[in-house]
């Protein structure tokens, strides 16, 4: 086995790992750590182990009609999905999800001693609700990761595969919306699905829309009873003190924090039409990243934008890179280099 990685080099435009490369609004920033300097003063003693006021900030921005008892959050989203795990697979039990997809669903399947099982996507990477269902019933697991929309290949999913997906098994139904807030604004969130569905869990970050990756806070939705079980899984007093007040100041400044996604979602299209123009096979996509097929030699041009000064990703899948849409100027910088090795190719 291998570890998760993705490559950090001190490149001028780093585009590989879906951050959000707006920084903080400085307004917002000062709160945080404000936030933060009151929180030192008891930082000899331990945190809120049930992080309550956390809690509440979450269950107020998703809304739904959620409370605190339905929320539960950790050092990451893949704490958070690993918290899962721990409680409802193990040793003996299946985990399963439609590949490709998030690479560290079967890293965190494995590392809890469960088994992982990977189902089939159509051509374009999409899921049908009747397939899905299928594919499910037929593998009885006890966990199903769905990602929504996929990463790493932008793939929307329908409520209706989850709901199929649901009524198929009796193990629990996570969804991964790590990337919900990338979505066009009318599309509902399976958090509208929770009520009567105590199987069902919603997972969601704070390192994208929020532009958190560093401060590592995942959390997500669920019945009190799944969040009850997750407490019997996870380390005493797993989420800092410091971490639990720049969560909460961010939170408070939601508005702000999210007015960058128009503009990243703008970059996103932007991507998708020029490196179409240029020849390549952009994938529909809901995140604030674009994978785009048609690469001849993916290594090559992943290497020649590298000297480029320009990081993207190869995720493994034959003939395509994936990009993160980054600031005008950083999706400039990306356009301008793909385009560069087509001129001199």
């Amino acid at each position: 086995m291998t570890p998760y990685g993705a490559p950090q080099a001190p490149l001028p435009v780093a585009l590989n790992v879906n951050e959000n490369t707006h920084p903080v609004p400085q307004d917002v920033a000062d709160d945080i750590m404000d936030s933060i300097a009151l929180a030192l003063r008891d930082v000899n003693r331990y945190p809120d182990r049930e992080f309550t006021a956390l809690r509440e900030g979450f269950a107020d921005y998703l809304g739904h009609g959620l409370t605190r008892e339905q929320i539960w959050a950790a050092n990451g989203s893949n704490e958070v999905l690993q918290h899962v795990l721990q409680a409802f697979a193990g040793p003996g039990r299946t985990a399963f999800g439609f590949a490709p997809t998030y690479s560290m669903y079967p890293l965190l399947t494995r590392a809890t001693g469960a088994t992982w099982v990977a189902g089939t996507r159509a051509p374009d990477y999409s899921v049908d609700a009747a397939d899905a269902a299928a594919q499910v019933a037929d593998v009885a697991p006890d966990v199903v990761f769905l990602c929504a929309p996929n990463n790493p290949t932008g793939t929307p999913l329908g409520l209706e595969v989850i709901e199929a997906v649901y009524d198929a098994t009796a193990g629990v139904v996570v969804v991964d919306e790590a990337y919900f807030e990338f979505a066009p604004r009318e599309e509902r969130s399976a958090l509208t699905l929770l009520p009567g569905r105590e199987r069902l869990v919603v997972s969601r970050t704070m390192s994208k829309a929020f532009a958190f990756a560093g401060a590592r806070v995942g959390y997500l939705a669920a019945d009190p009873t799944v969040i009850d079980a997750l407490r019997l899984v996870r380390l005493p007093y797993h989420l800092s003190a410091l971490t639990q007040a720049a969560a909460s100041a961010a939170l408070r400044h939601a508005p702000t924090m999210l007015r960058m996604v128009d503009e990243i979602v703008a970059q996103r299209d932007r991507i998708s039409a020029t490196v179409e123009a240029l020849g390549y096979t952009p994938h529909e996509t809901w995140t604030n990243f674009v994978l785009f097929g048609g690469v001849a030699d993916p290594a090559t041009t992943w290497q020649a934008l590298y000297d480029r000064g320009v990081l993207i990703r190869d995720v493994g899948i034959p003939s395509h890179l994936r990009v993160t849409a980054g600031t005008e100027e950083e999706t400039t910088a990306f356009l301008d280099a793909l385009a560069s090795i087509e001129s001199t190719s």
